[in-house]
Protein backbone atom coordinates (compact mmCIF):
# COMPACT_ATOMS: atom_id res chain seq x y z
CA UNK A 1 0.00 0.00 0.00
CA UNK A 2 1.30 3.36 -0.91
CA UNK A 3 1.24 6.02 2.56
CA UNK A 4 2.86 9.27 1.24
CA UNK A 5 4.50 8.09 -1.71
CA UNK A 6 5.79 4.51 -0.60
CA UNK A 7 4.94 1.09 0.22
CA UNK A 8 5.53 -0.95 3.85
CA UNK A 9 7.72 -2.89 1.71
CA UNK A 10 9.98 -0.06 0.51
CA UNK A 11 10.18 1.72 3.70
CA UNK A 12 11.01 -1.24 5.11
CA UNK A 13 14.04 -1.59 2.86
CA UNK A 14 15.02 1.79 3.05
CA UNK A 15 15.25 1.38 6.90
CA UNK A 16 12.63 4.07 7.66
CA UNK A 17 14.03 6.99 6.64
CA UNK A 18 12.83 9.64 4.56
CA UNK A 19 13.74 9.12 0.77
CA UNK A 20 12.78 9.78 -2.69
CA UNK A 21 10.90 7.44 -4.64
CA UNK A 22 12.90 5.95 -7.66
CA UNK A 23 10.29 5.84 -10.67
CA UNK A 24 7.75 8.57 -8.98
CA UNK A 25 9.73 11.23 -7.11
CA UNK A 26 7.03 11.12 -4.03
CA UNK A 27 8.71 11.71 -0.42
CA UNK A 28 8.26 8.65 1.68
CA UNK A 29 7.88 9.02 5.64
CA UNK A 30 8.83 7.37 7.92
CA UNK A 31 6.78 4.04 9.45
CA UNK A 32 6.25 5.17 12.54
CA UNK A 33 4.50 8.59 11.40
CA UNK A 34 2.30 6.37 8.82
CA UNK A 35 1.65 4.11 11.45
CA UNK A 36 0.49 6.98 14.22
CA UNK A 37 -1.64 7.97 11.21
CA UNK A 38 -2.90 5.08 10.74
CA UNK A 39 -3.67 4.33 14.29
CA UNK A 40 -5.65 7.57 14.83
CA UNK A 41 -7.74 6.85 11.89
CA UNK A 42 -9.09 3.82 13.11
CA UNK A 43 -9.29 4.79 17.05
CA UNK A 44 -11.62 7.76 15.45
CA UNK A 45 -13.69 5.27 13.80
CA UNK A 46 -13.97 3.21 16.98
CA UNK A 47 -15.00 5.89 19.15
CA UNK A 48 -17.71 7.52 16.79
CA UNK A 49 -18.53 3.59 16.75
CA UNK A 50 -19.02 3.33 20.59
CA UNK A 51 -20.42 6.92 21.47
CA UNK A 52 -23.75 5.37 19.13
CA UNK A 53 -23.69 2.33 21.29
CA UNK A 54 -23.75 3.59 25.28
CA UNK A 55 -24.57 0.23 26.46
CA UNK A 56 -20.69 -1.11 25.09
CA UNK A 57 -18.20 -2.29 27.45
CA UNK A 58 -15.74 0.21 27.86
CA UNK A 59 -12.63 -2.13 28.83
CA UNK A 60 -13.42 -4.80 26.15
CA UNK A 61 -14.94 -2.59 23.83
CA UNK A 62 -12.76 0.22 23.34
CA UNK A 63 -9.66 0.45 25.85
CA UNK A 64 -8.80 -3.00 24.82
CA UNK A 65 -9.09 -2.79 21.35
CA UNK A 66 -6.75 0.15 20.85
CA UNK A 67 -4.12 -1.39 23.02
CA UNK A 68 -4.15 -4.74 20.10
CA UNK A 69 -4.56 -2.26 17.25
CA UNK A 70 -1.13 0.17 18.54
CA UNK A 71 0.94 -3.23 18.69
CA UNK A 72 -0.65 -4.78 15.43
CA UNK A 73 -0.17 -1.94 13.48
CA UNK A 74 3.72 -1.64 13.51
CA UNK A 75 3.83 -5.16 14.44
CA UNK A 76 2.52 -6.34 10.95
CA UNK A 77 5.74 -6.14 8.81
CA UNK A 78 7.25 -8.60 10.76
CA UNK A 79 4.38 -10.75 11.85
CA UNK A 80 1.84 -9.51 8.93
CA UNK A 81 -0.61 -12.94 9.73
CA UNK A 82 -0.37 -12.49 13.55
CA UNK A 83 -1.24 -9.06 13.06
CA UNK A 84 -4.34 -10.07 10.83
CA UNK A 85 -4.86 -12.89 13.46
CA UNK A 86 -5.83 -10.23 16.02
CA UNK A 87 -7.52 -7.02 14.50
CA UNK A 88 -10.13 -10.49 13.89
CA UNK A 89 -10.42 -11.54 16.87
CA UNK A 90 -11.21 -7.65 17.82
CA UNK A 91 -14.09 -7.92 15.28
CA UNK A 92 -14.89 -11.49 16.77
CA UNK A 93 -15.34 -9.28 19.95
CA UNK A 94 -18.71 -7.99 18.23
CA UNK A 95 -20.61 -11.69 18.28
CA UNK A 96 -20.83 -11.19 22.13
CA UNK A 97 -22.51 -8.04 21.89
CA UNK A 98 -26.11 -8.16 22.61
CA UNK A 99 -27.38 -5.83 20.50
CA UNK A 100 -25.52 -5.77 16.84
CA UNK A 101 -22.43 -8.11 15.95
CA UNK A 102 -21.05 -5.89 13.78
CA UNK A 103 -18.53 -3.55 15.44
CA UNK A 104 -16.24 -0.42 14.28
CA UNK A 105 -13.10 -3.05 14.25
CA UNK A 106 -14.54 -4.42 10.65
CA UNK A 107 -12.64 -1.26 9.20
CA UNK A 108 -9.49 -1.90 10.82
CA UNK A 109 -9.83 -5.76 9.21
CA UNK A 110 -10.37 -4.26 5.89
CA UNK A 111 -7.29 -2.21 6.27
CA UNK A 112 -4.86 -5.22 7.61
CA UNK A 113 -6.35 -7.95 5.05
CA UNK A 114 -5.06 -5.12 2.10
CA UNK A 115 -1.71 -4.66 3.98
CA UNK A 116 -1.32 -7.98 3.44
CA UNK A 117 -1.93 -8.72 0.20
CA UNK A 118 0.33 -5.52 -0.74
CA UNK A 119 2.98 -6.82 1.49
CA UNK A 120 5.43 -10.15 0.61
CA UNK A 121 3.54 -12.62 2.28
CA UNK A 122 2.00 -15.71 -0.36
CA UNK A 123 -1.43 -16.51 -1.10
CA UNK A 124 -0.50 -20.17 0.18
CA UNK A 125 0.27 -18.17 3.39
CA UNK A 126 -2.43 -15.55 3.32
CA UNK A 127 -5.43 -18.15 2.53
CA UNK A 128 -4.53 -20.76 5.23
CA UNK A 129 -4.47 -17.66 7.47
CA UNK A 130 -7.79 -16.55 6.54
CA UNK A 131 -9.49 -20.11 6.48
CA UNK A 132 -8.21 -20.08 10.86
CA UNK A 133 -9.83 -16.41 11.04
CA UNK A 134 -13.03 -18.16 9.66
CA UNK A 135 -12.74 -21.28 11.79
CA UNK A 136 -12.42 -19.04 14.97
CA UNK A 137 -15.44 -16.71 14.22
CA UNK A 138 -17.32 -19.66 13.96
CA UNK A 139 -16.52 -21.53 17.07
CA UNK A 140 -17.10 -18.45 19.08
CA UNK A 141 -20.27 -17.76 17.04
CA UNK A 142 -21.44 -21.97 18.06
CA UNK A 143 -19.83 -21.28 21.92
CA UNK A 144 -21.96 -17.66 22.23
CA UNK A 145 -24.94 -19.33 20.77
CA UNK A 146 -25.80 -16.44 18.44
CA UNK A 147 -28.67 -16.36 16.69
CA UNK A 148 -29.27 -16.55 12.63
CA UNK A 149 -28.41 -13.32 12.24
CA UNK A 150 -25.03 -13.26 13.96
CA UNK A 151 -24.36 -16.70 11.84
CA UNK A 152 -25.09 -14.90 8.53
CA UNK A 153 -22.66 -12.12 9.36
CA UNK A 154 -20.19 -14.54 10.35
CA UNK A 155 -20.28 -16.63 7.24
CA UNK A 156 -20.37 -13.24 5.02
CA UNK A 157 -19.30 -9.97 6.36
CA UNK A 158 -15.68 -11.91 7.53
CA UNK A 159 -14.88 -13.68 4.72
CA UNK A 160 -16.04 -10.43 2.55
CA UNK A 161 -13.42 -7.96 4.68
CA UNK A 162 -10.73 -10.91 4.83
CA UNK A 163 -10.51 -11.55 1.12
CA UNK A 164 -11.85 -8.88 -1.08
CA UNK A 165 -9.35 -6.04 0.34
CA UNK A 166 -6.49 -8.36 0.26
CA UNK A 167 -7.10 -9.22 -3.48
CA UNK A 168 -7.42 -5.39 -3.61
CA UNK A 169 -3.79 -5.06 -2.00
CA UNK A 170 -2.55 -7.58 -4.75
CA UNK A 171 -3.66 -6.23 -7.30
CA UNK A 172 -2.10 -2.85 -6.63
CA UNK A 173 1.10 -4.58 -5.70
CA UNK A 174 0.80 -5.97 -9.19
CA UNK A 175 0.31 -2.67 -10.95
CA UNK A 176 3.32 -0.81 -8.67
CA UNK A 177 5.57 -3.84 -9.78
CA UNK A 178 4.61 -3.40 -13.34
CA UNK A 179 5.30 0.57 -13.11
CA UNK A 180 8.50 -0.03 -11.76
CA UNK A 181 10.00 -2.99 -13.96
CA UNK A 182 9.10 -1.11 -17.04
CA UNK A 183 10.74 1.93 -15.93
CA UNK A 184 13.85 -0.36 -14.59
CA UNK A 185 13.70 -1.92 -18.49
CA UNK A 186 13.13 1.48 -20.03
CA UNK A 187 16.71 2.55 -18.33
CA UNK A 188 18.45 -0.58 -19.30
CA UNK A 189 17.27 -0.40 -22.53
CA UNK A 190 18.47 3.50 -22.64
CA UNK A 191 22.46 2.33 -21.25
CA UNK A 192 22.14 -0.93 -23.52
CA UNK A 193 21.42 1.74 -26.45
CA UNK A 194 23.81 4.59 -25.42
CA UNK A 195 26.66 1.05 -25.52
CA UNK A 196 25.39 0.31 -28.66
CA UNK A 197 25.87 3.44 -30.21
CA UNK A 198 29.35 3.80 -28.52
CA UNK A 199 30.69 0.62 -30.11
CA UNK A 200 29.14 1.70 -33.42
CA UNK A 201 31.59 4.80 -33.37
CA UNK A 202 34.53 3.20 -31.74
CA UNK A 203 33.65 0.89 -35.25
CA UNK A 204 33.29 3.71 -37.26
CA UNK A 205 36.87 5.25 -35.52
CA UNK A 206 38.46 1.92 -36.41
CA UNK A 207 37.59 1.98 -40.30
CA UNK A 208 38.20 5.63 -40.61
CA UNK A 209 41.82 3.98 -38.99
CA UNK A 210 41.73 1.83 -41.58
CA UNK A 211 41.15 4.11 -44.50
CA UNK A 212 44.09 6.34 -43.33
CA UNK A 213 46.58 3.66 -43.75
CA UNK A 214 45.46 2.94 -47.37
CA UNK A 215 45.59 6.57 -48.22
CA UNK A 216 48.86 7.98 -45.77
CA UNK A 217 50.27 4.35 -46.58
CA UNK A 218 49.81 5.04 -49.92
CA UNK A 219 51.47 8.07 -49.97
CA UNK A 220 54.47 7.39 -47.64
CA UNK A 221 55.14 3.92 -50.34
CA UNK A 222 55.21 6.30 -53.38
CA UNK A 223 57.88 8.67 -50.84
CA UNK A 224 59.93 5.56 -50.50
CA UNK A 225 59.73 4.69 -53.86
CA UNK A 226 61.10 8.29 -54.94
CA UNK A 227 63.90 8.56 -52.20
CA UNK A 228 64.58 4.90 -53.88
CA UNK A 229 65.15 6.34 -57.50
CA UNK A 230 67.08 9.05 -56.37
CA UNK A 231 69.17 7.17 -54.60
CA UNK A 232 70.51 5.70 -57.68
CA UNK A 233 71.18 9.13 -59.20
CA UNK A 234 74.81 9.79 -60.42
CA UNK A 235 74.78 13.01 -59.67
CA UNK A 236 74.29 12.45 -55.96
CA UNK A 237 77.24 12.57 -53.50
CA UNK A 238 77.70 9.55 -50.95
CA UNK A 239 76.50 11.85 -48.27
CA UNK A 240 73.59 12.88 -50.69
CA UNK A 241 72.86 9.05 -51.18
CA UNK A 242 73.41 7.84 -47.29
CA UNK A 243 70.89 10.43 -46.53
CA UNK A 244 68.29 9.27 -48.68
CA UNK A 245 69.12 5.99 -47.92
CA UNK A 246 68.11 6.73 -44.31
CA UNK A 247 64.99 8.77 -45.42
CA UNK A 248 63.47 5.60 -47.23
CA UNK A 249 64.64 3.44 -44.27
CA UNK A 250 62.86 5.68 -41.94
CA UNK A 251 59.77 5.74 -44.34
CA UNK A 252 59.34 2.07 -44.92
CA UNK A 253 59.31 1.89 -40.99
CA UNK A 254 56.76 4.40 -40.59
CA UNK A 255 54.45 2.24 -42.87
CA UNK A 256 55.28 -0.86 -41.00
CA UNK A 257 54.69 0.81 -37.93
CA UNK A 258 51.28 2.34 -39.56
CA UNK A 259 50.21 -1.33 -40.69
CA UNK A 260 50.49 -2.90 -37.19
CA UNK A 261 49.00 -0.30 -35.37
CA UNK A 262 45.62 -0.50 -37.81
CA UNK A 263 45.94 -4.00 -37.79
CA UNK A 264 45.59 -4.09 -34.18
CA UNK A 265 42.65 -2.22 -34.25
CA UNK A 266 40.88 -3.50 -37.26
CA UNK A 267 38.72 -6.55 -36.58
CA UNK A 268 38.00 -9.00 -38.36
CA UNK A 269 34.14 -8.30 -38.20
CA UNK A 270 35.13 -4.53 -40.14
CA UNK A 271 37.47 -5.96 -42.26
CA UNK A 272 34.18 -8.46 -44.24
CA UNK A 273 32.07 -5.27 -43.81
CA UNK A 274 34.91 -2.94 -45.12
CA UNK A 275 34.31 -2.20 -48.92
CA UNK A 276 37.43 -1.81 -51.25
CA UNK A 277 38.78 0.85 -50.67
CA UNK A 278 40.02 1.72 -54.14
CA UNK A 279 36.12 1.78 -55.60
CA UNK A 280 34.57 5.32 -56.32
CA UNK A 281 31.13 5.94 -55.80
CA UNK A 282 30.57 5.57 -59.57
CA UNK A 283 31.55 2.32 -59.23
CA UNK A 284 29.35 1.52 -56.47
CA UNK A 285 26.57 2.79 -58.39
CA UNK A 286 27.06 0.49 -61.48
CA UNK A 287 27.28 -2.40 -58.22
CA UNK A 288 23.92 -1.48 -57.17
CA UNK A 289 22.39 -1.09 -60.75
CA UNK A 290 23.51 -4.29 -61.55
CA UNK A 291 21.90 -5.94 -58.45
CA UNK A 292 18.68 -4.68 -59.71
CA UNK A 293 18.12 -0.88 -57.71
CA UNK A 294 16.92 2.03 -59.95
CA UNK A 295 20.07 4.67 -58.76
CA UNK A 296 20.02 7.94 -60.87
CA UNK A 297 23.78 9.39 -59.59
CA UNK A 298 24.89 13.45 -60.80
CA UNK A 299 28.04 14.99 -59.52
CA UNK A 300 27.33 18.78 -59.89
CA UNK A 301 30.67 21.36 -59.67
CA UNK A 302 34.46 19.84 -60.15
CA UNK A 303 34.40 15.77 -60.05
CA UNK A 304 37.59 15.42 -58.39
CA UNK A 305 38.38 18.44 -56.33
CA UNK A 306 42.47 18.80 -55.98
CA UNK A 307 41.74 19.59 -52.58
CA UNK A 308 39.23 17.01 -51.73
CA UNK A 309 41.05 14.94 -48.29
CA UNK A 310 41.25 10.90 -49.10
CA UNK A 311 38.34 11.31 -45.56
CA UNK A 312 36.18 13.09 -47.41
CA UNK A 313 36.24 11.20 -50.19
CA UNK A 314 35.41 8.07 -48.32
CA UNK A 315 33.05 9.62 -46.19
CA UNK A 316 31.02 10.36 -49.45
CA UNK A 317 31.28 6.77 -50.48
CA UNK A 318 30.56 5.92 -47.12
CA UNK A 319 27.12 7.98 -46.82
CA UNK A 320 26.18 6.72 -50.57
CA UNK A 321 26.87 3.20 -49.71
CA UNK A 322 25.01 2.96 -46.59
CA UNK A 323 22.22 5.05 -47.96
CA UNK A 324 21.71 2.68 -50.85
CA UNK A 325 21.94 -0.22 -48.59
CA UNK A 326 19.38 1.02 -46.41
CA UNK A 327 17.02 1.55 -49.35
CA UNK A 328 17.42 -1.68 -50.39
CA UNK A 329 16.36 -3.00 -47.27
CA UNK A 330 13.74 -1.38 -46.39
CA UNK A 331 12.45 0.42 -49.63
CA UNK A 332 13.18 -2.46 -52.11
CA UNK A 333 11.93 -1.27 -55.58
CA UNK A 334 12.05 2.31 -55.04
CA UNK A 335 14.39 4.26 -57.16
CA UNK A 336 17.36 6.14 -55.23
CA UNK A 337 18.28 9.43 -56.64
CA UNK A 338 22.41 10.40 -55.57
CA UNK A 339 23.90 14.02 -55.60
CA UNK A 340 27.03 15.07 -55.03
CA UNK A 341 27.86 18.73 -55.17
CA UNK A 342 31.26 20.43 -54.97
CA UNK A 343 30.99 23.61 -54.14
CA UNK A 344 32.41 26.51 -52.11
CA UNK A 345 35.38 24.20 -50.63
CA UNK A 346 32.19 22.10 -49.50
CA UNK A 347 31.10 18.66 -50.50
CA UNK A 348 27.21 18.08 -50.11
CA UNK A 349 26.06 14.60 -50.24
CA UNK A 350 22.18 13.97 -50.93
CA UNK A 351 20.54 10.63 -51.22
CA UNK A 352 17.16 10.26 -51.65
CA UNK A 353 14.86 6.86 -52.13
CA UNK A 354 11.09 6.31 -53.17
CA UNK A 355 8.94 4.43 -51.03
CA UNK A 356 9.19 0.80 -52.33
CA UNK A 357 7.28 -2.13 -53.43
CA UNK A 358 6.02 -4.01 -50.19
CA UNK A 359 6.21 -7.39 -52.67
CA UNK A 360 9.63 -6.96 -53.67
CA UNK A 361 12.91 -7.78 -52.49
CA UNK A 362 16.60 -6.92 -53.45
CA UNK A 363 19.94 -7.81 -52.77
CA UNK A 364 22.26 -4.71 -50.91
CA UNK A 365 24.03 -3.67 -53.37
CA UNK A 366 26.63 -3.46 -50.77
CA UNK A 367 27.93 -5.36 -47.45
CA UNK A 368 24.91 -5.80 -45.50
CA UNK A 369 24.94 -3.06 -42.57
CA UNK A 370 24.97 -4.52 -38.80
CA UNK A 371 21.79 -2.45 -38.08
CA UNK A 372 23.77 0.82 -36.60
CA UNK A 373 24.86 2.27 -40.01
CA UNK A 374 23.53 5.92 -39.64
CA UNK A 375 25.62 5.71 -35.94
CA UNK A 376 28.27 4.91 -37.73
CA UNK A 377 27.97 7.38 -40.59
CA UNK A 378 27.08 10.24 -38.17
CA UNK A 379 30.52 9.39 -36.19
CA UNK A 380 32.02 9.13 -40.03
CA UNK A 381 31.05 12.42 -41.30
CA UNK A 382 31.27 14.32 -37.92
CA UNK A 383 35.44 13.40 -37.63
CA UNK A 384 35.94 15.48 -40.56
CA UNK A 385 33.74 18.22 -39.70
CA UNK A 386 30.74 17.66 -41.76
CA UNK A 387 26.94 17.16 -40.21
CA UNK A 388 24.67 14.79 -41.21
CA UNK A 389 21.07 14.82 -41.14
CA UNK A 390 18.72 11.60 -41.91
CA UNK A 391 14.94 11.89 -42.24
CA UNK A 392 11.54 10.85 -43.91
CA UNK A 393 10.99 12.97 -47.46
CA UNK A 394 7.55 12.72 -48.29
CA UNK A 395 6.86 8.93 -48.63
CA UNK A 396 10.37 8.15 -48.41
CA UNK A 397 13.46 8.76 -46.98
CA UNK A 398 16.77 11.04 -47.46
CA UNK A 399 20.02 11.21 -46.29
CA UNK A 400 22.08 14.09 -46.24
CA UNK A 401 25.89 14.85 -45.65
CA UNK A 402 27.49 18.63 -45.61
CA UNK A 403 31.39 18.09 -45.12
CA UNK A 404 34.51 20.52 -46.03
CA UNK A 405 36.59 19.29 -48.83
CA UNK A 406 39.76 19.76 -46.22
CA UNK A 407 39.91 18.21 -42.58
CA UNK A 408 41.13 21.19 -41.03
CA UNK A 409 41.82 21.88 -36.81
CA UNK A 410 38.76 23.54 -36.53
CA UNK A 411 36.24 21.16 -36.72
CA UNK A 412 33.37 21.38 -34.08
CA UNK A 413 33.81 19.69 -31.03
CA UNK A 414 31.23 17.00 -30.52
CA UNK A 415 30.07 15.91 -27.09
CA UNK A 416 31.34 11.53 -26.94
CA UNK A 417 28.61 9.28 -26.80
CA UNK A 418 25.72 12.36 -27.66
CA UNK A 419 23.03 11.55 -30.25
CA UNK A 420 23.00 14.80 -32.62
CA UNK A 421 20.05 13.91 -34.18
CA UNK A 422 17.95 11.28 -32.51
CA UNK A 423 15.03 11.56 -34.64
CA UNK A 424 17.16 10.03 -37.53
CA UNK A 425 17.45 6.15 -35.99
CA UNK A 426 13.84 5.78 -36.15
CA UNK A 427 13.30 4.65 -40.09
CA UNK A 428 16.72 2.61 -40.71
CA UNK A 429 17.91 1.57 -37.47
CA UNK A 430 14.74 -0.65 -37.22
CA UNK A 431 15.99 -3.78 -38.28
CA UNK A 432 18.90 -3.96 -35.53
CA UNK A 433 19.59 -6.92 -34.62
CA UNK A 434 20.93 -6.23 -31.01
CA UNK A 435 17.51 -3.71 -30.65
CA UNK A 436 15.59 -6.94 -31.93
CA UNK A 437 16.72 -9.37 -29.10
CA UNK A 438 16.04 -6.68 -26.54
CA UNK A 439 12.92 -5.67 -27.23
CA UNK A 440 12.14 -9.84 -27.56
CA UNK A 441 13.70 -9.51 -23.97
CA UNK A 442 11.16 -6.06 -23.17
CA UNK A 443 8.36 -7.44 -24.95
CA UNK A 444 8.29 -11.17 -22.99
CA UNK A 445 8.92 -9.01 -19.65
CA UNK A 446 6.26 -6.76 -20.36
CA UNK A 447 3.82 -9.63 -21.56
CA UNK A 448 4.34 -11.33 -17.99
CA UNK A 449 3.79 -8.48 -15.99
CA UNK A 450 1.07 -7.55 -17.75
CA UNK A 451 -1.04 -10.63 -17.49
CA UNK A 452 -0.09 -10.82 -13.90
CA UNK A 453 -1.71 -7.76 -13.54
CA UNK A 454 -4.84 -8.72 -15.54
CA UNK A 455 -4.92 -12.14 -13.49
CA UNK A 456 -5.06 -10.22 -10.13
CA UNK A 457 -7.12 -7.59 -11.35
CA UNK A 458 -9.67 -10.38 -12.13
CA UNK A 459 -9.35 -11.56 -8.45
CA UNK A 460 -9.97 -8.76 -7.51
CA UNK A 461 -12.83 -7.67 -9.11
CA UNK A 462 -14.64 -10.44 -10.91
CA UNK A 463 -13.73 -12.70 -7.91
CA UNK A 464 -15.52 -10.78 -4.92
CA UNK A 465 -18.02 -9.43 -7.33
CA UNK A 466 -19.41 -12.77 -7.97
CA UNK A 467 -19.14 -13.88 -4.23
CA UNK A 468 -20.90 -10.50 -3.70
CA UNK A 469 -24.11 -10.97 -5.89
CA UNK A 470 -24.30 -14.32 -4.15
CA UNK A 471 -23.87 -12.85 -0.60
CA UNK A 472 -26.79 -10.22 -1.72
CA UNK A 473 -29.35 -12.27 -3.29
CA UNK A 474 -29.08 -14.17 -0.04
CA UNK A 475 -29.60 -10.89 2.43
CA UNK A 476 -32.17 -9.65 0.04
CA UNK A 477 -33.91 -12.97 0.51
CA UNK A 478 -33.54 -13.42 4.28
CA UNK A 479 -34.48 -9.40 5.04
CA UNK A 480 -37.53 -10.07 2.89
CA UNK A 481 -38.32 -13.23 5.06
CA UNK A 482 -37.42 -10.84 8.19
CA UNK A 483 -39.46 -8.22 6.81
CA UNK A 484 -42.55 -9.66 5.77
CA UNK A 485 -42.96 -11.54 9.32
CA UNK A 486 -43.63 -8.15 11.28
CA UNK A 487 -46.40 -8.19 13.66
CA UNK A 488 -46.72 -4.31 14.93
CA UNK A 489 -47.05 -3.77 18.52
CA UNK A 490 -50.58 -1.80 18.07
CA UNK A 491 -51.95 -4.63 16.37
CA UNK A 492 -50.30 -7.11 19.26
CA UNK A 493 -52.09 -4.89 21.91
CA UNK A 494 -55.52 -5.25 19.94
CA UNK A 495 -54.88 -8.88 19.96
CA UNK A 496 -58.07 -10.77 22.56
CA UNK A 497 -57.55 -14.12 23.86
CA UNK A 498 -60.33 -16.40 23.00
CA UNK A 499 -61.46 -14.61 19.38
CA UNK A 500 -61.37 -16.68 16.54
CA UNK A 501 -58.56 -16.70 14.40
CA UNK A 502 -60.28 -15.29 11.25
CA UNK A 503 -62.02 -12.22 13.23
CA UNK A 504 -58.14 -10.96 13.29
CA UNK A 505 -56.51 -12.60 10.17
CA UNK A 506 -56.57 -9.17 8.78
CA UNK A 507 -53.74 -7.62 10.88
CA UNK A 508 -51.26 -10.53 10.89
CA UNK A 509 -48.64 -11.12 8.67
CA UNK A 510 -48.26 -12.86 5.58
CA UNK A 511 -45.58 -15.48 6.80
CA UNK A 512 -44.36 -16.41 10.46
CA UNK A 513 -40.97 -15.72 11.96
CA UNK A 514 -38.84 -18.48 10.10
CA UNK A 515 -35.62 -18.59 12.54
CA UNK A 516 -37.00 -19.40 15.98
CA UNK A 517 -34.59 -20.34 18.29
CA UNK A 518 -34.81 -23.82 19.94
CA UNK A 519 -34.82 -22.11 23.18
CA UNK A 520 -37.90 -20.02 22.50
CA UNK A 521 -39.42 -23.06 21.36
CA UNK A 522 -38.83 -25.12 24.53
CA UNK A 523 -41.17 -22.30 26.49
CA UNK A 524 -44.10 -23.73 28.78
CA UNK A 525 -46.75 -23.13 26.63
CA UNK A 526 -50.66 -24.72 26.72
CA UNK A 527 -51.25 -28.17 26.26
CA UNK A 528 -52.53 -29.10 22.91
CA UNK A 529 -51.89 -25.65 21.35
CA UNK A 530 -50.25 -25.07 18.49
CA UNK A 531 -48.06 -21.53 18.31
CA UNK A 532 -46.75 -19.06 15.72
CA UNK A 533 -43.84 -16.62 16.26
CA UNK A 534 -44.02 -13.12 15.14
CA UNK A 535 -41.20 -10.38 15.19
CA UNK A 536 -42.14 -6.97 16.86
CA UNK A 537 -40.14 -4.80 14.54
CA UNK A 538 -38.39 -4.65 11.32
CA UNK A 539 -34.82 -4.67 12.43
CA UNK A 540 -32.41 -6.73 10.24
CA UNK A 541 -29.35 -7.00 12.61
CA UNK A 542 -30.77 -6.05 16.48
CA UNK A 543 -32.48 -8.20 18.72
CA UNK A 544 -36.28 -7.92 19.04
CA UNK A 545 -39.04 -8.90 20.72
CA UNK A 546 -41.08 -12.22 19.43
CA UNK A 547 -44.76 -12.20 19.90
CA UNK A 548 -45.91 -15.47 20.30
CA UNK A 549 -49.63 -16.59 19.68
CA UNK A 550 -50.93 -19.99 20.75
CA UNK A 551 -53.74 -21.75 19.37
CA UNK A 552 -56.03 -24.37 19.97
CA UNK A 553 -57.97 -24.97 16.89
CA UNK A 554 -58.61 -22.00 15.40
CA UNK A 555 -59.23 -19.99 19.03
CA UNK A 556 -56.72 -18.20 19.91
CA UNK A 557 -55.72 -19.35 23.83
CA UNK A 558 -52.72 -17.35 24.96
CA UNK A 559 -50.47 -15.00 23.88
CA UNK A 560 -46.93 -13.39 25.14
CA UNK A 561 -43.77 -11.37 24.44
CA UNK A 562 -40.20 -13.62 24.42
CA UNK A 563 -37.50 -10.49 25.12
CA UNK A 564 -34.84 -9.71 22.60
CA UNK A 565 -35.11 -13.13 20.37
CA UNK A 566 -36.29 -11.67 17.17
CA UNK A 567 -32.86 -12.05 15.39
CA UNK A 568 -33.14 -16.23 15.89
Amino acid sequence: MRWWGGTSSDTARDGGTGARSGTGGWTVVGPAVRDTALWLALAGVALVWFVGHPESSVALELVLPLAVLAVAIPGRRRWPVAAVFAVNALCAIGLAHPVTPANAYIVALAVSAYLLGTGPTTTRSALPAFGGCLALDLVLCAALGGGAVWWYYTLTAFPLLLLVPWLFGRYWQAQLAFVRGGWQRAQLLERQQRLVAEQARLRERTRIAADMHDSLGHELSLIALRAGALELSPTLTGRDRADLGELRAAVSEAVGHLRDTVGVLRDDEGDRAAAPTDESVEELVDRARDSGVTVDLRRDGVPAPPGLSPLVDRAVYRVVRESLTNAAKHAPGGAVRVRITHEGGRTDVRVTNAAGDAGKSLPPPGPVSGGHGLTGLRERVGVVGGTLRAAPRGTGFEVAATMPDRVGQDRPLRESGAVTDPDTESCAESGSESGSESGSESVRQLTTARRRARLRFAAAFVVPGGFGLITLGSAAYAAFQLATCVLRPADYAQLQVGRDRAEFANVLPARQFPYVSDSVKARPRPAGTTCAYYRSSGSLLDQVDVYRLCYSGSRLVSKDVVPGSGSG
